[in-house]
């Protein structure tokens, strides 16, 4: 089913015939539009090119032929031959193919502009005037005036990046009108809130350390930003922690501070890179478990406790100690209380099997002690979304048993998904520990992660121990950072010695678990544990009628279990993620178009810590956005990470299936940053589209705006400067016959933006393969192009001395062409001092005691051998340096036979003049 407003979108494209630039709220089916408009506009004459990155070429192929199976699509590659290429591009198809390819086949006429239709580009966002997509339309335009372009982009936020950038881009692209399609738009605001599905938003508590950790975090961003904002060099309107949420704020702030990189402080430049790794870790605090999240922080630690700014701010500790919280606790036996000890433990043993032994908070506490008087007690919280999503699945299939046992036919449990469960989560690894956590326990997965944890301390350690000639400072632990808190000398004794102590439990702990698993090898030839759940085909019991719930209703979990329900707004979660490619030990099965899948059959957790059964389960990652919603089919879809894109699309598969009865479950974390992230993502598309609207109204496009006014033609005015330069008394002035300018270019260049600056300029460019060098100007002059990152890399690894060896050998005139950004200030600087007057008149002039100061040649050669060397007969200017290099001292030089002698002296004659000096007679000197 065709969406109405997507139809409206694409009868308002092909309005117009020269093209146009089409930016709608992301979410929104891009493909599925592209694919209404391809089907639309294949049946004019010429071909259509469809541009997009290599990367994506064959995803994209196979999303547009399984969305259009009769669309006369083909893929043109760099491996297909030039025949090949020139009959697909007179065959009336749709062509997919990337920019490089087509801007070659230009050039070189392999492509005919007049039986070239239209273009159509992918990434309007991402386009600038210098871009090859702008190269391409200059050249199209120029030889075919009616082709049309179009231009598609489902990031608006991006488009308002920069100074008028949709503006610059349309002009770029020789596009005149501009269409505008928001979330908010009436026509496609009433077809998804039509019928809208069953909502439930569930909002989970998060625990006491993990607020702690946020509020910390938060605290700490916060203080970056008032750094940032002290240096008078950014927006201030910009720097806010809900603009921090983002990785758009990199950018922001770069843009700003790319001009006047070069004159900032290195507290500047690291604070802009701390507050990137505060956001991830805001991120990682709601998607990783407590065990990753410590081990990410210690890694952290490690790599950025010299350098970074944040780790040294008055809330930082906390993030550190709150975390270790998480996971362990330790104290001395001495007194101290260890809450909830495990009685079962003693000594250096544990138990490694009891995960049934589990607090109502999801913590497991085990205890364990070494000889150097500590006690280590094991916390290993669990995430709080673990239990809610574990409950609604249980509810779900619970509901469905009922409607089942009534003889009811099942709403959710259709022919076409046979009753799975989507559980959309935001990458794999989120996904492949979900599907551990249903599967045994969450426990288990702690336990291991846990283990593991451990494992990798001892790991550290046997790499640490081979260098232990310079002596380093010793961990001062998890939670104290150095600086920070104000301890007295006594105090910071007793705190160094407790890290210790602290690090030994880690190591003992890790050595017990090491111990274990010998102890398991051992045992491999018992017989192993049955396996929980098993995969495949999911099959419904049942089938029946549910009766739907309120359209939308939010739920949130009290710390002691019950459930409030209420009223909720009508903001709808949103999700975001990546597909799951494979398992640990198997390979997983396709699903409908080719789909990864991590699919879970119906399970019976009788053999787990809870009786009851659960439904078929597919967890889907949503990073490499597959339409995993048209393939599934699912009727009931668990949102486990927010993100406004998958919510957007669960609208339009609800609005493309009216019939269907949808149910979604949103996840969210309660007074989180997940959340503020969320509501933020919303109104910073709503921002960017008001932005966009009033652009719009003022933009300023040439009516007459054509390819003919570029290009190729624009060499006239080089033409025209030239003949006023023309000199009369050469044939009365007679204008000459002026040689068309071209310039020679690899084709590996083209991804760069320098030869499109020179098509501006009128110069025909040929491209070609080149070994040596990037740009030929003239027979005598050859040009290697760098830029600065290529520029240090090519110093680094010597490929740059070997390049310009290569042009020297070929060529006259060798040049190296460094490319600076033109988004960033540079100029060539000198951290010299003034020079001395006193000083400059002291150089070359002998002291008292007949040294010269600061000569340079004294400190590395003897220059009295060197000129006594000078002064030998036939040794002179161009030799006396090979004679240095050919031996150590004067006196090996007169023991060197004729033949060394005249190799290193550039000839005989020279030689024999040296030798018959050293083997002179003493009376025959007078």
């Amino acid at each position: 089913m065709v969406l109405k407003f997507h139809e409206q979108i694409v009868s308002d494209i092909l309005e117009d015939p020269n093209g146009g630039v089409v930016i709608l709220s992301s979410g929104l089916c891009l493909p599925k539009l592209l694919s209404s408009f391809l089907s639309l506009r294949s049946q004019s004459n010429g071909s259509l090119l469809l541009l997009h990155s290599p990367q994506l070429s064959s995803s994209l192929k196979s999303l547009l032929l399984s969305l259009s199976p009769n669309l006369p699509l083909s893929e043109i590659t760099a491996d297909l031959p030039s025949s090949n290429r020139l009959s697909l591009y007179s065959s009336n198809r749709i062509l997919l193919l990337s920019p490089r390819i087509l801007i070659v086949d230009l050039l070189t006429e392999k492509a005919q502009t007049s039986l070239i239709s239209g273009v159509v580009f992918l990434n309007a966002h991402s386009l600038s005037e210098s871009s090859t997509e702008s190269f391409i339309v200059r050249i199209i335009k120029t030889f075919n005036k009616n082709a049309s372009v179009y231009a598609f982009s489902d990031k608006p936020h991006s488009m308002v990046s920069g100074f008028a950038k949709t503006e610059r881009i349309m002009k770029g692209l020789f596009i005149k009108r501009l269409h505008l399609w928001p979330r908010f738009q009436v026509n496609v605001s009433e077809e998804l809130e039509r019928d809208p599905p069953a909502v439930v938003d569930i909002r989970v508590p998060m625990s006491k350390y993990m607020l702690g950790i946020q509020k910390a975090i938060v605290e700490v961003m916060d203080a970056c930003l008032k750094e940032m904002r002290k240096t008078n060099k950014v927006d201030v309107e910009d720097l806010t922690v809900e603009n921090g949420l983002f990785k758009s704020f990199d950018e922001i702030v770069r843009r700003q501070l790319d001009p006047i990189w070069h004159t900032l402080g290195k507290k500047t430049k690291q604070l802009v890179s701390d507050l990137k790794t505060l956001r991830k870790l805001l991120d990682y605090l709601v998607r990783y478990d407590a065990v990753s999240y410590l081990k990410y922080l210690d890694t952290l630690r490690v790599s950025e406790s010299f350098r970074s700014v944040w780790i040294f701010a008055e809330s930082s500790y906390k993030i550190f100690d709150y975390a270790k919280k998480r996971v362990y606790r330790f104290a001395r036996s001495d007194g101290t209380k260890i809450k909830k000890p495990n009685k079962n433990v003693s000594g250096k043993k544990r138990k490694l099997k009891e995960y049934g032994n589990n607090n109502d908070g999801g913590i497991a506490d085990t205890s364990i002690s070494t000889n150097n008087g500590v006690v280590l007690e094991e916390v290993l919280e669990e995430s709080p979304k673990w239990k809610v999503l574990r409950e609604v699945l249980e509810e779900i299939e619970e509901e469905r048993q009922k409607q089942a046992s009534s003889g009811e036919p099942l709403l959710d449990v259709e022919e076409d998904n046979n009753g799975i469960i989507l559980v959309a989560c935001k990458d794999e690894r989120s996904c492949m520990q979900l599907e551990d956590c249903i599967t045994n326990s969450p426990q288990k997965v702690m336990r291991d992660e846990w283990q593991k944890y451990l494992l990798s301390k001892v790991e550290l350690r046997s790499m640490q121990t081979p260098q232990k000639k310079k002596p380093k400072k010793t961990p001062k632990g998890y939670g104290i950072l150095d600086g920070i808190v104000p301890v007295t000398p006594a105090q910071n004794v007793e705190a160094s010695s407790a890290c210790k102590l602290e690090h030994e439990a880690l190591l003992a702990a890790a050595s017990e678990i090491k111990r274990n698993q010998a102890e398991k090898e051992k045992d491999s030839a018992d017989d192993p544990a049955p396996q929980v759940g098993s995969r495949g085909h999911g099959k419904g019991k049942g089938r029946g009628r549910i009766k739907k719930g309120p359209a939308n209703t939010r739920r949130s979990r009290n710390k002691d279990g019950s459930n409030n329900t209420e009223v909720a707004t009508d903001d709808r979660p949103e999700i975001s993620g990546s597909e799951n490619e494979g398992q640990r030990n198997e390979i997983n099965p396709t699903f409908g178009n080719g789909v990864p899948r991590m699919h879970i059959d119906r399970i019976d957790d009788t053999k787990t810590h809870n009786s009851k059964q659960l439904p078929p389960v597919h967890f889907h990652a949503l990073e490499r956005d597959q339409p995993i919603l048209d393939v599934l089919r699912p009727s009931v879809i668990i949102v486990y990470h927010p993100d406004m894109t998958f919510v957007r699309e669960i609208e339009v598969y609800k609005a493309e299936n009216p019939e269907k009865k949808l149910k979604v479950y949103f996840l969210f974390y309660e007074a989180s940053t997940e959340v503020q992230k969320f509501e933020a993502s919303i109104r910073r598309e709503n921002g960017a589209f008001e932005s966009l609207i009033r652009q719009k109204s003022m933009m300023m496009i040439p009516v007459d705006q054509n390819g003919f006014r570029l290009g190729l033609n624009s060499s006239s005015e080089l033409q025209g400067s030239s003949s006023q330069n023309s000199i009369t008394r050469k044939a009365g002035g007679r204008k000459e016959t002026e040689k068309e300018m071209q310039i020679i270019v690899d084709m590996r260049e083209f991804m760069s933006s320098l030869p499109n600056v020179l098509h501006q300029k009128g110069m025909r460019i040929i491209p070609v393969t080149l070994e040596v060098g990037d740009y030929v100007l003239s027979p005598l002059i050859c040009v290697e192009r760098k830029s600065i990152q290529d520029l240090f890399m090519s110093f680094t690894s010597g490929r740059l001395y070997h390049q310009v060896e290569t042009m020297a050998r070929y060529y006259r005139i060798p040049v190296l062409l460094i490319e600076f950004s033109q988004d960033k200030s540079f100029s060539f600087q000198t951290n010299q001092d003034e020079p001395d007057e006193a000083k400059a008149m002291r150089v070359g002039v002998p002291s008292e005691e007949g040294f010269i100061e600061n000569d340079v040649r004294a400190e590395n050669y003897n220059t009295s051998a060197v000129e006594f060397l000078r002064r030998l007969p036939g040794v002179t200017d161009s030799n006396y340096r090979a004679i240095m290099d050919g031996c150590k001292s004067l006196a090996e030089l007169a023991l060197l036979p004729m033949e060394k002698l005249a190799e290193l002296m550039g000839g005989r004659k020279a030689a024999q003049t040296l030798r018959d000096f050293l083997d002179a007679k003493y009376p025959t000197l007078l």
